[in-house]
């Protein structure tokens, strides 16, 4: 009813107070909005469901109602860097017509009571083994960004115990395995600041009302602002032509850039030991890179255990998170895996976001990833 809305001075108001109100608001856990996946031009309802869980993550299966049975088990292991599982919801659904897919869904530590206790790096290489004990022999798991250390190490360590439930295929992608290679700005600040610097200046307490109030964590929004400032003029650029699209009516347009930044904009928050062991272990000292990783400060894990798991590794040319070669050298501490079993990629022409998801990753990636497990099945 308002006489001003169709000229040019109203739609401009509007649409800054849009543009404010979606810069300003609080951003809570997404859903998955998986309804459906298409299987041999069928289509087949999709419903996650929590199939393993313990405090610190929940397990959610994609179960696919009259899917073929014999689609191998997946499990993606979802980054815990300050984004939720959610941010992969495009990678769960280009596996989906071909695999039964299962992901890590972490807990986010500003809502995780103190009475949950602590949860650091070794507390997550058990979650890793406990999952691929629930799922049993030969799935293959798929190692996005950050998971990657600690994947390599729970499969090292399972390798070594003689493990029943060892995986038939891993595959990293642009995973610090060793941070020292082609290093970028993340790595450099990682190496150039103190465990003290990161203590005081990235380190918050969780007030109340959140349940984990007390709780000592690594925020979210505070990883979300690194990551932006590192492309600030291109998120500066997107907002623009978003404020374009709402004045010119542009609703597909104004969609599009909703839909990115709805899932952009959630973050979660890591727990204090989590985080600054990873600085240390993963970025500054390049532990399990150097076969120095001890595992509970004990036991030295052991990649050369593996000898029967395949494995992949995947990068982005353009990948200003994990530079070229981080990833490529989980295959110099794999020395007893046959190279018959070993494959490595770069993909040209992506950067981090475009190694696990978009259309080149779609077109591309997957294709190349599901050739070698099925390489790998009948090779085993």
């Amino acid at each position: 009813m308002n006489p001003a809305r169709d000229t040019d001075a109203g739609r401009a108001i509007a649409a800054a107070a849009n543009v404010f109100e979606r810069a300003t608001r609080y951003y809570g856990k997404p859903e998955w909005q998986i309804d459906s996946t298409e299987i041999d031009g069928r289509s087949h309802a999709v419903m996650p469901v929590t199939a393993w869980s313990s405090p610190w993550c929940q397990l959610v299966h994609f179960e696919t109602a009259g899917a073929p049975e014999n689609r191998p088990d997946l499990i993606i292991v979802a980054p815990l860097s300050g984004h939720y599982a959610t941010l992969l919801r495009g990678t769960v659904e280009a596996f989906l017509p071909t695999h039964n897919v299962y992901i890590t869904d972490w807990t986010d530590a500003r809502m995780a009571p103190i009475w949950f206790g602590r949860f650091d790096l070794d507390d997550y290489i058990d979650h890793i083994q406990d999952m691929l004990g629930f799922l049993g022999a030969g799935a293959h798991v798929l190692a996005v960004c950050q998971p990657g250390p600690p994947v390599l190490a729970a499969i090292s360590m399972m390798a070594e115990d003689g493990s029943d439930a060892l995986p038939a295929t891993m595959t990293f992608m642009g995973s610090p395995i060793d941070a020292r290679r082609s290093p970028t700005v993340p790595n450099v600040l990682a190496e150039e600041r103190s465990l003290d610097w990161f203590r005081s200046k990235m380190i918050h307490t969780v007030p109340l009302p959140w349940a984990g109030a007390g709780r000592r964590v690594y925020p979210g929004f505070i990883q979300l602002s690194s990551f932006m400032h590192m492309n600030w003029d291109r998120h500066v650029d997107a907002q623009h032509r978003f404020f374009e699209h709402l004045i010119e009516g542009d609703e597909d347009g104004a969609e599009k850039h909703q839909a990115f930044y709805d899932e952009y904009l959630s973050v979660l928050d890591l727990t204090e030991e989590f985080y600054i062991q990873t600085i240390e272990r993963v970025f500054q000292k390049a532990l399990l890179a150097k076969g120095e990783y001890r595992y509970r400060d004990q036991r030295l894990v052991k990649p050369e255990a593996i000898s029967s798991v395949g494995l992949m590794t995947v990068e982005g040319e353009l990948d200003d998170i994990s530079g070229i070669g981080q990833t490529q050298a989980a295959h110099d501490l794999c020395t007893s895996i046959p190279g018959a079993l070993k494959e490595d990629y770069v993909q040209p022409g992506v950067g981090h976001y475009g190694v696990f998801n978009g259309s080149k990753f779609r077109q591309q990636i997957v294709p190349r990833v599901i050739k070698f497990q099925q390489h790998v099945t009948k090779a085993r």
